[in-house]
């Protein structure tokens, strides 16, 4: 069935794995843009954060539909 699965199958999810992770990244430690690029750009007011987790959640659902649908095209093609 791999065999099946087509170069953009792996492309997306791939993109679901990484939105996944930078939403939980996120989630989790909100900060990390200030600490990581050493820049404020909200003040500390969380609103860039939430903005990163609403459209990271959803990359990661809209990728994680996508790939769904190439592992069933894959599939449907063995049978």
């Amino acid at each position: 069935m791999m065999r099946n699965v087509r170069l953009r199958g792996w492309i997306e999810a791939v993109a679901a794995s990484l939105s996944g992770l930078l939403f939980l990244l996120t989630l989790i430690w909100p900060d990390w843009i200030e600490k990581v690029f050493e820049i404020d750009p909200d003040q500390h007011s969380g609103a860039l954060e939430w903005v990163i987790v609403g459209v990271a959640l959803c990359a990661t659902i809209a990728f994680s539909l996508l790939a769904r649908a190439e592992y069933r095209r894959a599939r449907a093609l063995r049978t």
